[in-house]
């Protein structure tokens, strides 16, 4: 838990939440926030079990995946490959693509270029292409006349992609199957203040939407986390564009660690089918693996 990221805070979250989860279930649990000497205390520790409660870079984008691997350690949600797939999102994209997956158009250009001049027709969305948690997203709207002036701590090469308008939905897939389907509900850009700070988003689960795009949801998750190679759990994002029906779903990435808080995403859409949430975090333990 913890780490250096971006997303420290939110992954001292999911550790608190999962260690007192796991202990509920009978487990020994020890919380390390992870540091420099992670390997060293990994050693000292040897546990059964390494439960990845990470979030963005080093954590789940390959790095410490390796790392466990090397130590011969199992441990909890997808392997070095399917990580670091997944945390690219230019070349996860890719991957949809080439599996048949609506995707929206998008770019990876140099930062100074982006703020040179508008690098395609507005409204765009200008973001990291290896952060989750909506960290560094700037929403460049339609009638905007000049193009994003981008912050220091933005990587040098950033994806530029079309926004889609409409709704956000997401689903989680639990082994081999999709749980629900989840309409996040926000006043404005689902950003990183909506998804964490108390009244940011109301979420309706299941999501109050036609059929054929609930179960187009269903589908295109399980898919997406079999291309991406993807293990035990995984959420993946779409926006829908009611206007053009079935046409106006796309992905938008796949999550191979998404926030495990009782009330986060996840955890929510496996309580509504009667998974509780000590009980999805036994799943995993018992599900984690390595060599693979």
């Amino acid at each position: 838990m913890g780490g250096p990221s971006a997303e420290r805070e939110v992954s001292l979250s999911t550790g608190r939440e999962c260690a007192a989860a796991l202990r509920g279930e009978g487990f020994e649990v020890v919380e390390l926030d992870a540091g420099r000497d992670l390997c060293d205390r990994l050693r000292a520790t040897s546990p059964d079990v390494v439960f990845n409660a990470l979030h963005g870079r080093w954590g789940e984008d390959g790095c410490v995946q390796g790392l466990l691997e090397w130590l011969g350690l199992p441990y909890t949600h997808s392997g070095v490959l399917a990580s670091a797939l997944a945390m690219d999102k230019q070349r996860s994209k890719a991957a949809y693509e080439a599996a048949g997956l609506p995707v929206v158009h998008s770019l990876i250009c140099e930062k100074a270029q982006v703020m040179a001049g508008h690098v395609m027709d507005p409204p765009y969305v200008v973001k990291p292409n290896n952060e989750g948690s909506s960290v560094g997203v700037y929403l460049v709207n339609a009638a905007a006349d000049a193009p994003p002036q981008l912050s220091d701590d933005m990587p040098a090469e950033v994806m530029v992609e079309a926004f889609v308008p409409g709704r956000e939905l997401t689903t989680t897939v639990m082994g081999d199957k999709a749980l629900t389907v989840t309409d996040i509900l926000t006043d404005g850009w689902y950003d990183y203040d909506a998804k964490y700070k108390p009244g940011g988003s109301r979420h309706v689960v299941p999501a109050d939407i036609p059929q054929p795009i609930f179960d187009l949801c269903m589908e295109y998750a399980v898919r997406a986390h079999d291309v991406l190679g993807c293990r035990g759990v995984s959420r993946t994002d779409f926006r829908w564009d009611e206007a053009r029906g079935e046409a106006g779903l796309v992905l938008l990435e796949t999550n191979t660690q998404p926030g495990m808080t009782p009330t986060s995403l996840s955890p929510e859409q496996a309580a509504s089918i009667g998974i509780g949430f000590g009980a999805l975090c036994r799943w995993m333990v018992e599900d984690a693996s390595c060599n693979r």
